[in-house]
């Protein structure tokens, strides 16, 4: 069968619902509690981004979501049953990548297939129309420790696809790999879950989670602090924002914004912009025509959702931290 082409429905596979539910779950190591009572679910088919900076937890969830750990108290259901018993539906990239490097390429990603289950007839076809697809043409019968590292990271997440798993959890796909190669791992995930795939990734680039994910989950020091849909953030954080440039003092300006009842928060950035969390009193479109009458603008925009800021915003809060720029509260 080409990877060109999807894969039939799986007899097995399970109605709709939620690919991987937690409840109350938690992981001790020595003094250290890695994971706090974390609960989370996880729709079938959907692409959820796991966020956080490091040492936040979010690989010991991973590992305890594959079975390779266990948690100390709480539950873990995958694909409605555990990791172990539907392990030939399970797509892994660990964080700690690993290739048997003597293997030739082939060799490897095939053997890694026959251990999900996929039968050998037409394997060599399909494992070539893969490598091809990673821009990989050529490599079968190099041996891995021959190959670059990017390259090398290309046939591990290849081993993790080539059974055209129910669910797929890549931790730090992203690492490692120049622009080029992110893009085409990029499109790769897309067309994972266009296939129909549960997708869970952890990243550090937020950019990458916010154009990909349907889902984010942010999680720092053990807790999750974060678990919403991208549109459900949207609704939240659009249409209560404006960035401005207003031609004058930014600083005036952003003071002016909070007497005039515009503005109940501003930011002013160091570039020169304004940040104005809007009151109750306005809408976007009547604070537009409200700043314009305060302040001569270069320039006056919604302000969108952005993962950056908010990762900052609700990471820096549990640490004390400022967000980056001045801020004047009313």
């Amino acid at each position: 069968m080409s990877v060109l082409q999807s894969p039939s429905p799986r007899a097995n596979a399970s109605p709709a619902g939620n690919a991987v539910r937690i409840e109350r779950v938690t992981k001790r190591f020595g003094s250290v509690q890695a994971v706090k009572g974390i609960s989370l679910e996880i729709p079938e088919r959907s692409l959820c981004g796991f966020l956080g900076p490091n040492g936040a937890g979010k690989s010991t969830t991973i590992r305890m979501i594959m079975s390779i750990i266990s948690p100390d108290s709480g539950s873990v259901e995958v694909l409605g049953s555990s990791a172990l018993a539907m392990k030939d539906r399970i797509g892994y990239l660990p964080e700690e990548r690993g290739l048997y490097r003597k293997m030739k390429v082939a060799e490897f990603v095939g053997y890694m297939a026959r251990l999900k289950g996929v039968h050998p007839t037409g394997l060599t076809r399909r494992i070539e129309d893969w490598l091809e697809r990673l821009a990989l043409p050529g490599v079968s019968k190099r041996r891995c420790e021959e190959l670059s590292k990017g390259q090398q990271q290309k046939i591990q997440l290849l081993a993790s696809i080539i059974h055209a798993p129910d669910l797929l959890i890549l931790d730090e796909p992203f690492s490692g790999l120049d622009p080029i190669n992110g893009r085409l791992v990029t499109d790769l995930i897309r067309s994972e879950q266009a296939r129909g795939a549960t997708i869970i990734f952890s990243t550090h680039q937020m950019h990458t989670a916010e154009a990909l994910c349907d889902k984010v989950v942010l999680i720092n020091k053990g807790e999750k602090v974060l678990d919403a849909t991208l549109a459900e953030l949207r609704a939240q954080h659009d249409d209560r924002g404006l960035v401005c440039e207003p031609r004058g003092n930014a600083r005036e300006f952003a003071e002016k914004a909070l007497r005039s009842g515009i503005a109940s928060d501003t930011r002013v950035h160091d570039n020169g912009t304004v940040d104005i969390e809007l009151s109750d009193a306005h809408d976007a479109s009547s604070a537009m025509s409200a700043v314009l009458a305060i302040a001569p603008m270069r320039s006056v925009a919604l302000r969108r959702m952005n993962l950056d800021d908010l990762f900052v915003e609700l990471v820096g809060a549990e640490d004390g931290q400022a967000r980056k720029g001045a801020r004047i509260d009313a």
